[in-house]
């Protein structure tokens, strides 16, 4: 019996998806310079049962399995290999419970982030992951790469959420880790292991997810800086002193100079970088005049704290515009996802900017400052091949310094193909070695996500 039929033994037809021109669209991710092969056939499921008899069909074929969720990743984590079965979850799109006296969620992988967080906010919680795909991102999809987003300089990334999964091992059993209360530490923390793991361990069909209480509406302000460095001791200055920013987001001059040409914000062209604060605290105004202040102390040429929640929205429209803007300067991008020291942010930003210079390119940088994230974007014509080279040694050359400052390669977009040479420098031979025996004990053939981290 061959896949297709030992499939339709256990899904619906409306499950199975087999039309070359239907199937080559679930090839890849939203990642540039990812290779992406040519899946066999794509899958749909809607039930763990489902999902288990997929894994034992591959596992009993040795299919290779590719899972999905809505694509939006960075790394070609997501990218199809030839012949493989692509694994969808976006059918598995329930949230299953929300309890507000437990302060959990209980979701399948395909629900998408935005409505996750509509849904509790209509009980008085909040879940605070919110990477800048959250309308169209999965919560599946934030699991496998731990992402983050603009709030977790208080709040924290997906791992700090994820309490308990049941992930659908490679031989089709399901396995049950963490809990759902609020403390636990029985066993290995296996739960921890799975997030971050882009599909390589198993399949998540189910996450239990932790919840807060929703913070009060916050307010904004906006400090332009005649240069990166005083931006950057402001953001040094604001975390020493003990303050609990709900955003602190950076953009240098080149990202301003984007989103100002896009949008007519109105931006100086004197201004070299714009440091954006928020917080959700009860006086949110006194918060703002306190850093206003270490603004101003750190070089700021103007500071603009917002005095309503329209106002704040109108200030952090240029960051939300970066990416669009940046789109907009070259036929393709490339979005580096590098984190260092907060101490070490100037540095970063300032090293990026001679790699610009280095290779003749365009390359914004947007942050998350208050993490020391930092995402690099570098703008380049995909139909030239020498800007093509130029971008992808500039994109390493990124890596490279950020690993000199003491960073990582990735804050939040994950490795997948992207990056996995760069994982081994960062792991080291010691660390691989590891890591790839834990992948044998959960994939010891070798089916899911081949190709992928290592």
């Amino acid at each position: 019996m061959d896949l297709i039929a030992r499939l339709r033994a256990g899904l619906p037809g409306e499950a199975i998806l087999t039309d070359p021109d239907v199937t080559g669209s679930y090839a890849h991710d939203m990642a540039s310079f990812c290779e992406a092969g040519t899946p066999a056939v794509v899958v749909l499921p809607r039930t763990v049962e489902q999902v288990q008899h997929i894994m034992r069909t591959a596992t009993e074929l040795r299919i290779p399995v590719v899972p999905q969720g809505a694509r939006t990743g960075l790394s070609g984590a997501a990218n199809a290999s030839d012949g493989c079965l692509v694994l969808s979850l976006v059918k598995m799109d329930r949230i299953i419970e929300i309890n507000p006296v437990d302060r959990i969620a209980v979701v399948e992988p395909g629900v998408i982030n935005a409505v996750l967080s509509r849904a509790v906010n209509e009980h008085g919680l909040y879940y605070p992951p919110d990477p800048s795909s959250w309308e169209e991102c999965s919560i599946g999809g934030n699991i496998g790469t731990a992402s983050g987003g603009l709030c977790c300089v208080k709040y924290g990334v997906t791992a700090e959420y994820v309490l308990g999964l049941d992930v659908v091992l490679a031989d089709g059993r399901l396995l049950t880790t963490g809990r759902r209360t609020a403390k636990g530490v029985a066993g290995y923390d296996l739960t921890r292991l799975f997030v971050g793991s882009e599909g390589s361990l198993g399949i998540v069909v189910r996450a239990v997810l932790a919840l807060k209480p929703e913070p009060p509406g916050q307010l904004a302000l906006a400090a332009e800086f005649p240069s990166t460095a005083a931006a950057c001791e402001a953001v040094c200055e604001i975390m020493a002193r003990g303050h609990a920013p709900s955003l602190l987001e950076l953009m240098d001059r080149t990202s301003i100079r984007a989103v100002n040409d896009m949008a007519q914000m109105g931006l100086p062209d004197s201004t070299e970088a714009l440091l954006l604060a928020a917080f959700d605290t009860p006086d949110p105004a006194a918060d703002l005049a306190a850093v206003g202040k270490l603004c101003t102390a750190a070089g700021a040429t103007e500071v603009v704290p917002a005095e309503t929640a329209a106002e704040s929205d109108l200030l952090l429209q240029a960051r939300r515009l970066t990416l669009t803007a940046l789109e907009r300067v070259k036929s393709a991008t490339m979005i580096d996802d590098v984190c260092v020291p907060r101490s070490r942010l100037a540095e970063m930003l300032d090293g990026t900017a001679a790699i610009a210079e280095k290779y003749g390119l365009t390359i914004g940088v947007c942050a998350h400052a208050g993490d020391g994230n930092t995402h690099p974007t570098v703008c380049f014509d995909a139909a030239d091949p020498d800007e093509s080279r130029r971008a992808r040694e500039s994109f390493d050359d990124i890596m490279a310094l950020g690993l000199q400052l003491g960073g990582t390669i990735t804050g939040e977009h994950g490795v997948g193909v992207l990056k996995k040479e760069w994982l081994a420098r960062e792991l080291g031979p010691v660390g691989v070695e590891l890591q790839r025996g834990i992948k044998d004990v959960f994939d010891p053939l070798g089916i899911l996500n081949p190709g992928k981290l290592f």
